[in-house]
């Protein structure tokens, strides 16, 4: 009597098949779904067309342009050594504006500006409470944190 093997060739060739497959669809997945934090100067010394990145830096004094008709909105973020121009479509966040911290979210395009597809405008983490009583709005701020829900 031989003694038969419990697993077949084929079964094995098959597994072996299923695992690379499934190793190679979560190194695909992983590679392409990373989006790596880089600075302007980082950015522009190896820049990849097409590829996903977030960009962060300072949005240079004079540089934002905004058309509310169509939406567009183009800046420069600058990490003091060099600027990337940067062009959006949409409405720029509340705390958006020149001379702030920002980072964008998009993908580097192949002529030469970053295309974002969203904007985190970054803000202060102190708190200041307004001591100007002659403030307009200053009374009804005070109210609302007094009163309770």
């Amino acid at each position: 009597m031989s003694a038969k093997s419990p697993l077949k060739p084929k079964f094995v060739a098959g597994i072996a098949v299923l695992i690379v497959a499934l190793g190679y669809m979560v190194y695909a997945g992983v590679t392409q779904s990373a989006v790596y934090f880089v600075t302007p100067s980082e950015l522009t010394a190896a820049p990849k067309a097409g590829k996903a990145y977030r960009l962060g830096g300072m949005v240079e004094k004079g540089s934002v342009s905004w058309t509310p008709a169509t939406l567009d909105l183009s800046f420069k973020v600058s990490d003091g050594a060099t600027s990337v121009l940067v062009r959006h479509h949409g409405t720029p966040p509340d705390l958006f504006g020149e001379g702030r911290g920002a980072v964008v979210e998009g993908r580097w395009a192949h002529d030469g500006h970053f295309q974002a597809t969203q904007i985190l405008a970054k803000h202060s983490e102190e708190y200041k409470a307004p001591h100007d009583t002659s403030k307009p709005g200053y009374e009804e701020l005070m109210k609302s944190l007094r009163s309770s829900p």
